[in-house]
């Protein structure tokens, strides 16, 4: 299973951005997707993660309201759509998967797969 996360830049607070996590070389359909973050030196945290099978979402405190999960089935692809960003936003981004749902979705070492980040940068 490989993922590809995309879609990170630069933005002003109170911006948006639209990360993208494109899924190949597996079936995905009891996979869990999830989106984490990092921040310089914090440690990796949850953000987001969608049941692949029925599109169910769980956010993170700091993400519920702000952030949202959707998927594209027939393209493999999961998005976060990120409103309302602020400094405290920054991070890098990781999209990571696990082949079924836990009710541990917010821990790291649960999941299996990552990609690569992409950094998001709010400014001030």
């Amino acid at each position: 299973v490989q993922l590809q996360a995309s879609g990170g830049g630069l933005v002003q607070a109170g911006g948006s951005l639209r990360l993208s996590c494109a899924a190949s070389g597996g079936t995905f359909t009891n996979y869990a997707l999830g989106w984490f973050r990092q921040a310089p030196g914090k440690e990796r945290e949850i953000v987001a993660a969608m049941r692949w099978s029925g599109g169910r979402t769980a956010y993170a405190d700091s993400a519920r309201g702000r952030f949202t999960l959707s998927r594209d089935s027939a393209k493999n692809m999961v998005f976060l759509q990120m409103n309302s960003l602020n400094p405290e936003d920054t991070a890098v981004y990781y999209c990571a998967a696990r082949s079924s749902w836990t009710t541990n979705w917010r821990s790291a070492s649960e999941y299996t797969y990552w990609g690569k980040g992409t950094l998001v940068t709010v400014s001030s």
